[in-house]
């Protein structure tokens, strides 16, 4: 049974019997596991708190402990497709029993902790798995830390070596609100499969080489968002998704 995490820069936590309570929120670009609703709550919870965290120029994930407790109090975990060197994969990785747990920092330190680079769609996009590197899907995972609700990290060989979200259309929002507690619509989710199509390749290297068809898609996702009266507020954090999509070739 795993019960020491390794992250990046040497840096160690403890597994522990209390996950976190809060309702993950998926913007399409990161999911966090925070309490904040706006700029100003964040930038209380980063002076308040100790771990990994974004710097200009640097988004790393972001792990952020008590410095009483040293327990873990928060998460923002990078989507692979937000970088220029992410690829995506067919491979799914067997994904072990869940393990429901919440981790204790081994000392009050901050340190840095790399994004994903590889993301793995299940069918549907049912769950979405990120990866530290391809290198990942060639040796068996561990286990599965589940940090909070539908969040797990992905431990290999002792190291954090990923992250998955389960059931991602359920909490897509966006920034800094709360998920609608309503289940999403079909519509919803046959449109989150494809945005995610849309921003991973092959199809997005189409969309951005102007190929009429992948245009089309584009346009045909934007205009469907925009004309979709169920479940609205997720249908606003999947136009937000592909905004820049739109924005940059929607009109080539």
């Amino acid at each position: 049974m795993t019960t020491k995490l390794l992250f990046d820069g040497d840096w160690r936590a403890t597994v522990t019997d209390d996950p976190l309570h809060i309702t993950p929120r998926f913007t399409g670009d990161s999911v966090d596991v925070t309490e904040y609703v706006d700029v100003q709550g964040r930038e209380r919870f980063l002076a308040h708190t100790f771990g990994s965290q974004d710097r200009l120029w640097d988004t790393p994930d972001v792990f952020r402990f008590d410095p009483d407790s040293r327990k873990l109090v928060g998460a923002e975990l990078q989507m692979p497709y937000v970088s220029a060197d992410a690829e995506t994969s067919t491979r799914l990785p067997v994904l072990p029993a869940l393990r429901r747990g919440g981790l204790r920092a081994d000392e009050v330190r901050d340190f840095r902790h790399e994004t994903c680079t590889v993301l793995c769609r299940a069918p549907g996009d049912a769950v979405l798995i990120c990866l530290r590197d391809p290198d990942v899907l060639d040796e068996p995972l561990e286990a599965r830390i589940g940090i909070a609700p539908d969040v797990a990290l992905l431990v290999q060989h002792g190291t954090v070596a990923g992250w998955s979200l389960t059931d991602p259309a359920r909490y897509l929002t966006t920034a800094y609100a709360a998920p609608d507690p309503a289940p999403p619509s079909p519509t919803t989710r046959r449109l989150l499969t494809e945005c995610l199509n849309l921003l991973t390749p092959p199809l997005v290297d189409d969309v951005v080489d102007g190929e009429p068809p992948a245009l089309a898609r584009l346009r045909a996702a934007d205009e469907t968002l925009r004309n979709q009266h169920e479940d609205r507020h997720r249908a606003n954090a999947l136009l937000a998704l592909i905004n820049t999509l739109v924005e940059d070739y929607g009109n080539g």
